[in-house]
């Protein structure tokens, strides 16, 4: 056989679905969805890079409900992220092998759904080193511009009713090569570890997520996920 009778290698497909979207199903946080067995061969960096999401998740195959999962921004890999883990929860669930925990490079991170939103557990120092700014204002938060930032993680956010724990929030992280984040569910997680309290985040154009705070330290992160479109490499 010559190379030109050489059998082309077959498609790979990366699903992605949008995270933490509002109640009607808009918004959310695109997530590239990967089977390790169908990119083996593949640089795993390079695919979230060449797939530009602000994460890409490749997951291993599901032995008695529990799946590894590896993270990828387009410029670094994550030890654990929420809007990934979510995200591929919720996919994995609607191929028919749901899944009760995902092994991340930080640890098992426990999976539930519960009235339309999948919620996963996990610790606030698994997540990155986020810089928090709290504003006085959602219209000083609406001012921020990505440009203002030119390294690091920065999580900037106001209360809109303290009482019941509901904010908005933006998320610009030039060191993950991420310029702004629709929705972050680690810096959620770790906001939620720092005020000690569960809150409902408005993120981005409007993005939500939930959290609720256990008195050991595990935060629970959950939100809705929507279908998006079909890659194909």
């Amino acid at each position: 056989m010559n190379a030109h009778d050489a059998p082309e290698a077959p498609d790979i497909q990366v699903e992605v679905v949008r995270v933490f979207t509002d109640p009607a199903g808009n918004l959310g946080n695109a997530l590239g969805i990967a089977r390790a067995g169908d990119v083996v061969a593949l640089d795993k960096q390079e695919l979230a890079a060449r797939l530009g999401f602000s994460e890409t998740t490749v997951v291993q195959d599901l032995v008695d409900g529990v799946a590894d999962l590896r993270i990828y921004t387009p410029a670094i890999e994550l030890p654990f992220a929420g809007h990934p883990t979510v995200g591929t929860a919720w996919w994995l669930a609607g191929q028919g092998t749901p899944v009760h925990t995902l092994r991340v490079p930080a640890g098992s991170v426990a999976v539930s759904q519960t009235d339309g939103l999948t919620w996963i557990t996990a610790r606030a120092e698994w997540a990155p080193a986020f810089t928090f700014r709290q504003l006085d204002s959602a219209e000083e938060l609406a001012a921020l511009q990505p440009g203002d930032f030119t390294e690091g993680q920065h999580y900037c956010w106001t209360w809109t009713d303290e009482a019941r724990g509901a904010l908005r929030s933006r998320m610009f992280a030039p060191a993950m090569g991420i310029a702004e984040d629709e929705a972050t569910g680690a810096a959620a997680v770790a906001l939620t570890a720092k005020l000690r309290s569960g809150l409902v985040i408005t993120q981005g154009r409007g993005s939500q997520l939930y959290t609720a705070w256990d008195s050991d330290g595990w935060v629970r992160l959950g939100g809705r996920v929507a279908e998006d479109h079909v890659v194909v490499l």
